[in-house]
């Protein structure tokens, strides 16, 4: 649309999305010399207009500055901010996050496209440029690369433009509007717009100039828009350039092209030319046998393109990333280079907890690398187009791409989680058409040569329709060389054809299943899955198992990497990181905004462990003495890792040697492993073997371990081997009953049990008390967002009453030769017929046997966990395992732990989640040392089996009743929690999925654990 004068009512016209806006093109540089080009360094045809702008807020659209644009304007007063930036998180406005409701909902009774024309914000901005010198006689344009979510644009008094959309760049052409000397330009940002009905994505409801601005010239003759596309021959070994050019400017006419593929080394592959007619060029080149590009083997050309003037001299040159590759669907299977892919992914939002969505490079290079790190080979973008940047390093450092559109309307058919599309938008509304189709177009002119890009998405959660399949078609006939997504046809089969793959969200392993044994006509994908609120990420291998079980099951993406909070000061001035309502917004949808793998800071969180894991491509299966070595990877072999191999006994390397074995893709093999077995002293054994990078790569260090696997194994005793027994480490039990107590003194070990308490309620070893508070029977863990969404407080809260206030019912002593053994037996709350029985065995060597015993009954609902826990003193601040680690892992979330000596501070124990919840349990604990900074302390061994232990600052209770870290108390007590058995912590979904049944525990029936308290 063209006009000369701004219109506030275009804000809730659906028919005007931009005004004097350019065609989008796609996002390449150029440069005047080939030097300059080769390099890549600044572009001296851009300008950069990053940084503070004069600044004015107003709440609504009545109260801004109507005028402010006008060069006689005075700014003085204003406020100063900054661009790119969020007028929220700079001091003005409202932060507000919901997920699928619209933020207006309960405040205005709207039906689209109408707005809230009394809360719509408006922030007005102005910043003065002179032009760099040798532009004065040149074309000016200017680009905003994200304006959330419409904003006007004034020069010199001078209506500029529109635009919407503010996830892609809107150009304007500034040149009828410059003076000389300085120029005055006016933005004008609107946080509501029609574009706000189909940004209803689940993030925090912002708005401002977030992304980059700039200004730019061009030469006389100038590439507006290159579309570079590759092909491969049916052997994938032999490529094909296709290279389209639009030309403009006045030399355009005249002008002559000169391009040159080079190499990643540098070396000319091939140099073509063409002359431009009508301000186009179309060259196709065969290039002959070429390197392909992959996730794993991101090989990038380099094509320089030169444009000559009718006198030959060179005017421009644009250098462009080429990849060759081919995505298709082969036999209903998506293929990368002729290889069946499975997609290793995650979900990513753009997000910097004190910038939101305006991120830096520097966040997308920790990005890249962390996913790169942690065996992740894919990345959708959630649910909107990145910055440019991110798909060029994506592109260079190999990662899989969904590209996204900006489109979600969840809220206008999803009500309570329920599907009621009565309103549905943009559904088969013809009005719709347009504004989406124009997104869908931006989206794809922009980003349409990075070779990452092997799928558009026509948007999330918009239900479907005749507008939305319209969008696939378009992308279909622009681009045949990917595919197309859209998991919304699940609710609306009536265009089935809108995506290529089916793509649910959610979906259960047995839901998927069933879909895949139904003989289906589309490969699957899990567009979301395994929803990473606060402790999750339980039960993810029952998905990753399905990849070798279907090869139509083509993998998922995880809900996702980042946490989205903000950093706030609480009321005594401390920094924490807040989410949905903590700034007084209303509605909100609370802590929902924290399902990341990634915490806030930029700190990986423990799931991290089990996802790298489970998306490792090379896979190895170690035995006493040997490794097989099973390598997925489509196109890499190992011969740029090292196989690093390890035998431990009992947590404690005793071997350690390291291999070249080359294994290549698709193909396994077993490698017999220098390590004798034979002899060894009885004990457990791990045999550890891990491949670690060579060499440093753009994406990880020298070492870093990219696949690891590992055996565990008893070593019996042999027929000469004899227990032998310290004679010095025994001691006379000397027993003092008393009326209330009874006091047990082994050497340097005095053990007190109270008759009135019926429980432990002292344990000294050489004088110092480890007990601060008794132990007594717990049934409860602190909930997890996962726990509250299947309310668990509501089915399963009977036992934390139960844990509250178990009550002894009766005990029993009694004296042996070498051992005194005291039996306590509780009543519980919660039914008449549960018995619980902590038996104490102080024996002759100092040590303390406890043994836990439950018996149920019938009709109860079933455990959290069953434990018993007690407090210490929080002198004991530090612990070490010899258990599975490094980080927290439970009984479904172990996968990716691995047996060893892992050591942390108490503090540490607790994870950072949003919401605090129960963190920090570890399985499969053979022993566990609680000390002071001294190393004085206490150890913990397993009895029988490993057992399940928890030591933490906070009690389950504490934790359960804070809804954010600063309101748990100041640190009184270390907290021991020694478990039989906790349930898994699930990661289905946060709002409804139960823990799988195998990671559950029933409550019917018999259940017990045992171990020993010991000095160190």
């Amino acid at each position: 649309m063209k006009a000369t004068q701004a219109d506030i009512n275009w804000l809730g016209d659906v028919s005007v999305f931009e005004v004097n806006r350019l065609h989008a093109y796609s996002d390449h540089r150029y440069y005047r010399t080939m030097e300059e080009a080769v390099t890549s360094g600044q572009m001296n045809m851009r300008y950069d207009l990053n940084g503070t702008w004069k600044f004015n807020y107003a709440v609504r659209p009545d109260s801004r500055p109507e005028f402010f644009y006008k060069s006689d304007f005075s700014s003085e007063g204003w406020d100063d901010i900054e661009v790119p930036g969020h007028i929220q998180l700079q001091g003005y406005g409202q932060m507000q996050y919901v997920n699928t409701q619209y933020p207006w909902d309960g405040l205005n009774e709207l039906r689209p496209p109408a707005l809230p024309l009394d809360k719509n914000p408006v922030g007005s901005y102005i910043r003065s440029f002179h032009l760099p010198t040798g532009w004065q006689n040149n074309p000016v344009y200017i680009s905003f690369q994200g304006v959330e979510s419409a904003f006007y644009v004034w020069l010199n008094g001078q209506f500029v433009g529109y635009g919407e959309d503010s996830f892609t760049p809107s150009d304007f052409d500034l040149t009828p509007f410059l003076q000389e000397g300085e120029n005055k330009l006016a933005v004008e940002v609107y946080q509501r717009s029609t574009g706000s009905w189909l940004e209803d994505q689940d993030f925090w409801r912002f708005s401002g100039i977030f992304r980059d601005v700039y200004l730019y010239t061009v030469p006389t003759a100038h590439v507006r828009d290159v579309h570079v596309r590759t092909d491969l021959d049916k052997t994938y070994t032999n490529g094909t350039l296709q290279v389209n050019l639009k030309l403009e400017g006045q030399a355009a006419a005249g002008a002559k092209i000169e391009a040159e593929l080079r190499d990643a080394e540098g070396n000319t592959v091939k140099t073509f030319a063409s002359d431009v007619q009508d301000g186009l060029v179309s060259l196709r080149e065969e290039i002959g046998k070429v390197n392909l590009w992959s996730a794993e083997i991101p090989y990038l050309y380099r094509l320089y393109i030169r444009v000559y003037d009718a006198n030959g001299a060179l005017v421009e040159v644009v250098p462009q990333a080429v990849g060759f590759r081919t995505f298709e669907m082969i036999d209903k299977v998506m293929h990368i280079n002729g290889k069946r892919i499975v997609f290793k992914g995650v979900n990513r939002h753009e997000f910097n907890p004190r910038r939101g969505r305006a991120v830096t490079k520097e966040d997308m290079l920790w990005d890249v690398r962390t996913i790169k790190q942690n065996n992740m080979n894919a990345v959708r973008t959630s649910h909107y187009p990145n910055q440019s940047l991110w798909y060029e390093l994506c592109d260079e450092y190999g990662l899989y791409v969904i590209d996204e559109m900006n489109l979600e309307t969840h809220g206008s058919w999803q009500k309570l989680g329920a599907v009621e599309p009565s309103w549905v938008i943009p559904g088969d509304k013809p009005e719709w058409h347009d504004i989406v189709m124009d997104r869908a177009i931006s989206m794809v002119e922009r980003d349409k040569n990075h070779p990452s890009i092997i799928i558009w998405s026509c948007g999330n959660e918009s239900h479907g329709g005749e507008v939305i399949y319209k969008v696939s078609q378009y992308f279909k006939s622009a681009d045949p060389t990917r595919l197309v997504h859209y998991e919304g046809v699940f609710h609306d089969r009536r265009f089935n054809d809108t995506s290529d793959m089916e793509s649910r969200m959610y979906a259960k392993p047995a839901d998927i299943e069933e879909f895949l044994n139904a003989n289906p006509d589309k490969p699957y994908i899990s567009c979301e899955y395994m929803h990473a609120m606060g402790n999750s990420i339980g039960g993810m291998h029952k998905y990753t198992e399905l990849e070798d079980k279907y090869p139509m099951y083509q993998g998922g993406f995880i809900w996702d990497y980042i946490d989205q909070s903000v950093y706030k000061k609480d009321r005594y001035g401390k920094e924490f990181l807040a989410y949905g309502g903590d700034f007084g917004d209303r509605p909100s949808d609370y802590s929902f905004c924290g399902n990341g793998i990634v915490h806030a800071d930029r700190k990986v969180t423990a799931k991290m462990q089990e996802v790298k894991f489970l998306y490792q491509n090379i896979k190895l299966f170690p035995d006493r003495n040997a490794v097989k070595i099973v390598n997925d990877n489509l196109f890499a072999d190992t011969s740029e890792l090292e196989l690093v191999y390890s035998l431990e006994r009992e947590g404690h390397e005793v071997v350690r040697g390291t291999l070249e074995v080359n294994v290549q893709p698709q193909s396994e093999t077993v490698v017999n492993l220098p390590i004798d077995v034979e002899g060894l002293s009885a004990a457990e054994y791990a045999v550890n073997t891990a491949f670690v990078l060579k060499s440093a790569t753009l994406w990880a260090d020298q070492g870093e371990e990219v696949a690891f696997g590992q055996f565990i194994f008893q070593q019996e005793n042999s027929s000469n081997e004899t227990a032998s027994v310290d004679a010095n480490q025994v001691h006379e039990i000397r027993v003092v009953e008393g009326d209330v107590h009874i006091g047990v003194r082994v050497g340097q070990t005095h053990v007190l049990f109270s008759k009135a308490f019926g429980t432990l309620v002292s344990l000294q070893f050489s004088g110092r008390e480890t007990i601060a508070q008794p132990p007594l029977p717990l049934f409860w863990r602190a909930t997890t967002d996962n726990d509250k969404g299947t309310a668990m407080g509501f089915e399963l809260g009977a036992w934390y009453a139960a844990s509250l206030m178990p009550r002894c019912v009766e005990w029993i002593a009694e004296q042996q030769s070498n051992a005194y053994r005291i039996e306590f037996t509780y009543k519980l709350n919660i039914s008449a017929d549960v018995q619980v029985k902590v038996a104490y065995t102080v024996r002759n060597d100092g040590s303390v046997h406890v043994h836990n015993a439950y018996k149920g009954t019938a009709g109860l609902p079933e455990l959290p966990i069953h434990a018993l826990s007690f407090k210490t003193s929080p002198e004991f601040s530090n612990v070490e395992w010899l258990a599975l680690g490094p980080e927290e892992n439970y009984a479904d979330r172990a996968f990716g732990a691995r047996l060893g000596i892992h050591a942390s501070t108490v503090a540490d124990t607790v994870a950072p989640y949003l919401v605090p919840q129960e963190s920090g349990n570890r399985t499969g604990v053979r022993w566990t040392k609680v000390t002071d900074n001294a190393g004085r302390g206490f150890k913990i061994e397993a009895a029988s089996a490993p057992v399940e232990l928890n030591v933490s600052p906070y009690t389950a209770f504490e934790l359960e009743n804070a809804q954010h870290t600063y309101e748990l108390p100041p640190v009184h007590y270390t907290v021991v929690t020694v478990a039989g058995k906790q349930m898994g912590v699930g990661g289905d979904d946060s709002w409804g999925a139960p823990v799988h049944p195998e990671y559950r525990i029933a409550s019917n029936g018999e259940l017990e654990f045992e171990f020993v308290i010991r000095s160190l």
